[in-house]
C-alpha cells in the first residue's frame, strides 16, 4: 500500500469539503480550488477525515493513490493557511516594483520585463538599500504559486559563476571557480 496514499488528511476548522462524484471542491477562509479525481481512487469523509483508496494494486492505481492524497492535502493546507514563495533579486542594477498585479523587473537586459501576475496570487515587493530586492507570492493554490514562481525565475536563473540572478530565497547554488590565470 502507498505509504502516503494511506494517510488520512486531517480537516482543519473552517475548511469545508464536498465530493461530487469524482470532483473534489475544498473550500475555507482564503479561497476554494477543486481537483478532478481519477477512477482509480475512490474518495470519502469520515470524522474529519478524508480518507483515500484504491481500486486495486496495478501500477498507475498505486501511483495515482499517493499523488491524489498530497494534491489533496496541499488543497486543504493552501485554503487554511496559505502557502508563501520568496525569490531574490542578486546583481547589480537588478530591481523589482509591484504595481497592482503587474511585476515590472530590471534584469540586465535593454528593456525591463513587464509580468502579469494572476489574480489569485498577491505579490509584495522589498527593496532596501544595501540589500538585493526580494519578492514575496502569497496564493492558496501551490500549482499556480510554483508556476508563476518558475517563469520568473526563468527570466534570468542563476548563473555558476558570479550567482547573479534571480533565486529562491535559501537556495544554495553550485559555485564554479573562474578562469585560471596565465603563466
Amino acid at each position: 500500500m502507498s505509504r502516503i496514499g494511506k494517510l488520512p488528511i486531517d480537516i482543519p476548522a473552517g475548511v469545508e469539503i464536498k465530493i461530487d462524484d469524482q470532483l473534489v471542491t475544498v473550500k475555507g477562509k482564503l479561497g476554494e480550488l477543486k481537483q478532478q479525481l481519477d477512477e482509480a481512487v475512490n474518495v470519502k469523509v469520515e470524522a474529519n477525515q478524508v480518507i483515500l483508496e484504491r481500486q486495486s494494486d496495478a501500477i498507475d492505481h498505486r501511483a495515482k493513490h499517493g499523488l491524489y492524497r498530497a494534491l489533496i492535502q496541499n488543497m486543504v493546507k493552501g485554503v487554511s493557511e496559505g502557502f508563501e514563495v520568496v525569490q531574490e533579486f542578486v546583481g547589480v542594477g537588478y530591481k523589482a516594483e509591484a504595481k497592482g498585479q503587474l511585476l515590472e523587473m530590471a534584469l540586465g537586459y535593454s528593456h525591463n520585463i513587464v509580468f502579469e501576475i494572476p489574480a489569485e496570487v498577491k505579490i509584495e515587493t522589498i527593496t532596501e538599500r544595501g540589500k538585493n530586492p526580494i519578492l514575496k507570492m502569497r496564493s492558496h493554490d501551490k500549482q499556480l504559486l510554483g508556476q508563476v514562481a518558475a517563469k520568473i525565475r526563468s527570466l534570468r536563473k542563476p548563473e555558476p559563476y558570479k550567482g547573479k540572478g534571480i533565486r529562491f530565497q535559501g537556495e544554495v547554488l553550485r559555485r564554479k571557480a573562474g578562469k585560471a590565470a596565465g603563466k
